[in-house]
């Protein structure tokens, strides 16, 4: 069995098969300020307590602070549940982005089945859980009765090799892949990530993939912690390595299907409105006009890419015609960022920094596009109007491109800052 297999049959206690329907106990479950209101409206429905307080996350970021009356009172419905329901694990003081602050206070492990109302709760499977995106209303059964539905999986093996230049990272790594499977073309799959370049990528690099697997149409994406992704884990958690829950694939593990690519000499990636999959090497669409860029997001919000478009944007300036938004992930992230001297370089360059939040990456706060305007962000999706204006565009890139792009006022690469 594969590592999504084997996660479910150890729930289940009895193997598994692809295409079965399953009932399973949830071991986390998480919602955000703008999930949880309707997952709390639907509960409430059904029952009066929560199944286990310890076992359910939330986490304002989608609008924090609050930019709207509407956001506020959502904010305010999911705080006072909350307190009633005595859920500690209740980040409001804009801790961060839920996908980077779960992993940060040790709330993830590897071999954990978990749910969150937002598709990129996948993030997690960069850690070996199990973890997939589901509506309110599916969260409010679990947060009712700690159990949920799903159909196992079919199962894709993605094995990447080569060795990522000076300008790329795991966010071209990913888009490489999402562009030659397409946006559909993982439908409903477990996406196992393997091979020597995976196994070789940092705890950062390693979520960026992951996170990304639903733009696939992936049930989720899932790797075998590697040894700095179980260090991360013991720090974070204060377990043992010896005590997690690793599961590793089966030497003959069966995928539905296998694909292999080789990262030799890519050039950085593009997704060029106003799909995913739309994937262009960066040659192709060098000079493109921008009005906006975006550093942040579950993505691409995290310190290794601060540091990548800081290493850009030193003794640099943002050009007068475009704007450069920077939201670190987590407030973990952009103390760290203060403290190296990063958030410095990025004011001093033009840069308007944020706090941590979701806001620019879904056009809802802080970073709306109007018509007409283009970004390049380090965000996942570029649906039309995702960033704001439906005459709006997006092109995503790593955090690289997004600073040398917008030091020129179109998109450019790294190399010939």
């Amino acid at each position: 069995m594969n590592i999504t297999e084997k996660i479910l049959s150890k729930h289940l206690k009895r193997e598994v098969t692809p295409g079965e329907i399953i009932e399973t106990e949830v071991d986390l479950a998480m919602s955000h300020d703008g999930t949880s209101p309707p997952a709390i409206k639907t509960f409430e429905k059904i029952a009066e307590d929560v199944w286990n307080s310890d076992k359910i996350a939330i986490v304002f970021d989608h609008n924090i602070p609050a930019n709207t009356i509407g956001s506020a009172e959502f904010q305010k419905v999911a705080r006072d549940f909350g307190k009633k329901q005595k859920i500690k694990k209740l980040f409001t003081h804009g801790e961060g982005i839920c996908h980077q602050v779960l992993p940060e206070k040790g709330l993830v492990e590897p071999g954990m089945i978990i749910v969150g109302a937002d598709s990129h709760t996948c993030t997690y499977g960069a850690f070996g859980a199990f973890s997939t995106g589901m509506g309110s209303t599916d969260v409010a059964m679990i947060y009712a009765t700690g159990k949920t539905w799903f159909m196992v999986p079919e199962s894709f093996k993605i094995e990447v090799n080569g060795q990522l230049g000076d300008n790329t990272s795991s966010k071209d790594i990913i888009l490489k892949i999402i562009g030659s499977i397409g946006a559909d073309g993982a439908t409903y799959k477990s996406c196992e990530f393997t091979g020597p370049t995976i196994d070789n990528l940092d705890v950062s690099s390693r979520m960026t993939i992951c996170n990304m697997a639903i733009e696939m149409g992936a049930k989720n994406g899932i790797m075998d912690p590697n040894k700095v992704t179980l260090e991360y884990l013991s720090s974070r958690t204060g377990k043992k390595i010896s005590e997690f829950n690793i599961f590793k694939p089966d030497e003959d593990s069966v995928y539905e299907k296998e694909f292999s690519f080789d990262i030799t000499d890519m050039e950085p990636q593009i997704a060029c409105p106003n799909d995913v999959d739309n994937v262009k090497d960066i040659s192709k669409v060098e000079g493109t006009h921008i009005d906006q860029g975006f550093i942040g997001s579950c993505t691409n919000g995290r310190l290794e890419d601060l540091e990548q478009a800081a290493k850009v944007l030193k003794n640099q300036k943002v050009h007068e015609d475009v704007r450069l938004i920077v939201s670190p992930a987590s407030s973990e992230i952009y103390k760290k960022a203060i403290e190296n001297g990063i958030i410095e370089i990025f004011i001093e360059s033009g840069a308007i920094v944020c706090n941590p939040g979701c806001g620019p990456c879904l056009g809802g706060h802080m970073g709306v596009l109007s018509s007409g305007e283009v970004s390049i962000s380090t965000t996942n999706r570029n649906f039309k109007g995702r960033m704001g204006d439906p005459d709006s565009e997006v092109y995503l890139a790593n955090a690289g491109v997004v600073a040398s792009s917008v030091i020129k006022g179109f998109i450019e690469n790294p190399e010939n800052i």
